[in-house]
């Protein structure tokens, strides 16, 4: 249990951060062509480090596997959010990715009711729906200043379901990852799947004309770092625990990361960028780890209930 805890906190604490590393690095690099050769990188990094230790190995069947989920994680997801904020507000976007750990409850749900079989999937329970809906309480006090300051009408329709796209996208690549059958290793999986996804969004830089738009002159340090930053903390470590995470843990006490992460965002800005921390931020913060708590002795009743739901991966 205490490997969770401390992955979820690495998620938590680092996925955090990239907001700030994403907004300093896209200020003079273009967001699709700076996401492609972020995950391109940190994959062929892990691969790398994974063939030197031995430990690569994976069939044509998990390669196919892992293209594919790396297209819903990273091109569905990661892709669709960038694009969607060129025209919506952040606090409209946050607002709609808190649904993420709602639909992976329902998408795990489902899965439970498909198959049946004891190993896949899991029937939330009344906790994991409070501690959800206790942490979309808490991000809507967060957000809904900026949402109230915006003209509704000004709001690109388009925009809004892309990003609906990209939770649902980022919900059936996690479950994926979770229940495919003869998967591969967790780490090998993720260095598969970063680099197939930075090709994809690659592809999207390309149909996108970012490349003929862009000049590497103009390029300044900070946006280097940043990116720099991304593919090591952002991508090489923490999407390989996520991953891990997906193999080891309830769903949806994985899926509360959309939770904390606005939280650890605020305090990052506050922190670096002198933005001010008033008292409704902390009254989210303590509403959000209020449902986070909650999701976590949920999952925990289940797997007691259960007999484990994921022992079977370990």
């Amino acid at each position: 249990m205490w490997m969770i805890a401390t992955a979820l906190t690495v998620v938590y604490i680092v996925w955090g951060s990239t907001y700030l590393a994403i907004h300093v690095a896209v200020q003079t690099l273009p967001p699709f062509m700076m996401a492609s050769a972020r995950f391109i990188a940190a994959g062929m990094i892990l691969a790398a480090i994974l063939v030197c230790m031995g430990r690569f190995r994976m069939t044509r069947h998990q390669v196919f596997d892992s293209m594919l989920i790396g297209a819903l994680l990273l091109l569905g997801g990661n892709g669709m959010v960038s694009w969607a904020q060129q025209e919506i507000p952040s606090g409209v976007t946050t607002l709609i990715i808190s649904l993420t750990p709602l639909f992976v409850a329902l998408g795990d749900w489902a899965v439970w009711h498909l198959f049946r079989d004891g190993k896949r999937g899991a029937k939330p329970n009344a906790l994991t729906f409070v501690g959800i809906g206790l942490g979309l309480v808490g991000l809507v006090i967060l957000v809904a200043p900026s949402i109230m300051a915006t003209d509704a009408t000004y709001l690109n329709g388009y925009r809004v379901l892309a990003v609906i796209f990209a939770c649902l996208s980022w919900c059936v690549g996690s479950l994926f990852t979770r229940y495919a059958r003869d998967a591969a290793d967790p780490f090998t999986g993720a260095a598969v799947q970063m680099f197939f996804g930075g090709l994809w969004l690659l592809i999207l830089s390309c149909i996108t004309c970012e490349p003929l738009r862009f000049n590497f002159s103009l390029v300044s340090q900070e946006s280097v770092l940043a990116w720099i930053y991304l593919v090591i903390m952002g991508s090489l470590v923490t999407f390989t625990i996520f991953i891990w995470l997906m193999k080891h843990a309830s769903p949806s006490l994985v899926a509360t990361y959309s939770y904390v992460n606005p939280i650890v965002a605020v305090f990052l800005g506050w922190l670096f960028l002198d933005e001010p921390i008033s008292p409704r931020i902390l009254l989210t913060g303590g509403v959000i780890v209020i449902g986070v708590a909650i999701i976590t002795l949920a999952a925990r009743t289940s797997t007691n209930e259960s007999g484990s739901q994921f022992d079977e991966k370990r």
